[in-house]
């Protein structure tokens, strides 16, 4: 009997795909009882009732919270750094492949999804911050969360501060593994500029400080993305002055109200605002009634915090940007730590335990992708902007301007990672949000999304076209069938993401994790790893 031979490669694929499960089985159980023989008690299998809600606790992007999204094997959630401990070597005697998850804001779930069986090592447990506002210095367990950071800080000063993003359901870990950047980058720089220590568990389970991990691994930590090198427990940083009193403001302007002249101004003027000045620009499509009817248009929200009282920010609007119209009226004096809820969204008024809660204030499917703008674009250039947002996938759209300038001028580009310094005017985020479940209402978001992105090429950096590592987009370069890239794949996302930055970090995660045992679609290449098929 001949055998054709598209049979014969159905039978060698069911060999190998049984071959396969029963080896990811084996080294599943080998898993489990590693942890046992270690007595590790927090582990989460799908036959535990809580394994569910466990998983799905940390989801914030609901595109990875569908019964086809790859689910672990196990999920550990780790109460101690000796249990952090004992989980990694646990993994890597057994050869058990890890993600590991803080507050799960990866925006492709790179930490809490993968397309081999795997284990989540979740670090929610640890969330221990001691503020010494003595020395003006902070530790942070990598499993805490921005928010969480912030009321630590607020309880024990009113003048200290720390550059960090504006969502405070963010974890750290993650945050400042690739840069972190927030309302105060243009005075202070990024999270990541601010960091002067950090605990490390190594591939080998070794657990390391800044003097015994080395300056180069130090310094790949600091922007390099996470879950390249190790596993951080926890960081020093270095906490900032802020004034008692700051000024926050929200003016919106419609395209009826002269919305394309005023932001193609502010391309001009926001990078080059005295340090203390931060104004972004938030754009999306709204319900207008102006003039009595009811219709579609888009608004430039100009949102803005000033490091000091309204009378000195109106003198700087009136000498620096006048066509805004800022008026007295149209600003708030409050501290620092209010202002840190009011970007967040939450009301005036509201108590800082907000600022504890893990729990997002939405939850929705989203696809993101980034871009750095070092000429201004032309006011046609955003006329043709605004008519993408008028196409019916546009509804939840939103594209984000945050302006570059003062402090992140001054620092090189390869003083940590994050290679995104002068000659940047500012950053966009280009978001894609919607609400309806289904793979073809998906498609058609990210559909959108994608030719937004192209056709925003012309007006964006170029050779490369650099992207931020913490707004991760699988769009960019081409992953492989495991999805783990070769130097020569990874250089193509590695290139937007870290520029001249990339080749010493393929060094240094070559010298400290020759093996490869952590990572990720898009994490740091080791050169002398072979994927032998897993």
């Amino acid at each position: 009997m001949k055998i054709s031979w598209f049979s014969f490669l159905l039978v060698l694929l069911v060999v190998f795909s049984s071959t396969s499960w029963a080896a990811s089985a084996d080294t599943h159980e080998q898993f489990l009882q590693c942890l046992s023989r270690s007595n590790q008690t927090s582990i989460y299998t799908p036959n535990n009732s809580s394994y569910s809600s466990i998983l799905q606790f940390s989801i914030q992007n609901l595109r990875f919270n569908t019964t086809g999204t790859p689910k672990p094997l196990v999920i550990v959630t780790p109460v101690s750094e000796s249990e952090v401990q004992r989980v990694i070597l646990c993994a890597k005697e057994t050869g058990m492949h890890v993600r590991v998850r803080g507050a799960g804001h990866d925006y492709e779930g790179l930490s809490y999804v993968s397309e081999v069986p795997f284990a989540i090592v979740d670090l929610i447990n640890l969330r221990t911050i001691t503020v010494n506002a003595e020395d003006k210095s902070a530790w942070v367990e990598a499993g805490s969360t921005i928010g969480e950071l912030y009321y630590k800080i607020a309880e024990k000063s009113k003048t200290l501060g720390f550059p960090a993003g504006v969502c405070p359901t963010v974890g750290v870990g993650g945050h400042f593994s690739g840069g972190g950047y927030g309302v105060m980058l243009r005075k202070y720089g990024l999270a990541a500029d601010n960091i002067v220590d950090a605990r490390l568990i190594d591939a080998n389970g070794r657990i390391l400080d800044r003097d015994s991990m080395g300056e180069d691994l130090f310094w790949a930590i600091r922007g390099g993305g996470g879950n390249s090198f190790g596993l951080v427990l926890a960081w020093k940083i270095k906490l900032v002055d802020v004034p008692e009193k700051v000024t926050v403001f929200t003016l919106d302007k419609t395209l009826e109200q002269n919305a394309t002249k005023l932001v193609h101004k502010w391309q001009y003027v926001a990078s080059r605002f005295h340090e203390d000045l931060f104004i972004r620009i938030l754009i999306s499509r709204v319900n207008s009634s102006e003039g009595g009817n009811n219709k579609q248009t888009v608004v430039a929200s100009f949102n803005s915090i000033f490091l000091g009282g309204v009378d000195r920010l109106l003198h700087i609007m009136q000498e620096s940007f006048p066509e805004l119209g800022l008026k007295r009226e149209d600003c708030i004096e409050m501290s620092w730590i209010e202002s840190i809820l009011y970007f967040a969204g939450f009301p005036r008024g509201e108590s800082l335990d907000v600022l504890r809660s893990r729990v997002q204030l939405s939850t929705r499917y989203f696809k993101a992708k980034s871009d750095y703008v070092q000429k201004p674009i032309p006011e046609g250039g955003f006329e043709g902007l605004w008519r993408l947002f008028f196409e019916d996938e546009a509804k939840g759209a939103q594209v984000i301007l945050s302006p570059y300038g003062g402090k992140m001028d001054e620092i090189a580009a390869s003083a940590i990672p994050f290679p995104h310094r002068a000659g940047n005017l500012y950053k966009i985020q280009h978001l894609a949000y919607w609400d309806e479940e289904g793979e073809e209402v998906a498609e058609r978001h990210i559909s959108w999304i994608r030719r937004l992105y192209s056709y925003m090429a012309p007006f964006v950096s170029k050779f490369p076209r650099a992207a931020y590592i913490n707004y991760r987009d699988l769009d960019i370069g081409v992953n492989n069938v495991k999805g783990y890239t070769s130097y020569v794949q990874a250089k193509v996302w590695g290139i937007k993401y870290f520029k001249n930055n990339f080749d010493r970090l393929v060094h240094v995660k070559t010298k400290v994790d020759p093996s490869n045992f952590f990572r990720n679609e898009q994490s740091i290449p080791s050169l002398t790893w072979k994927n032998k098929g897993e």
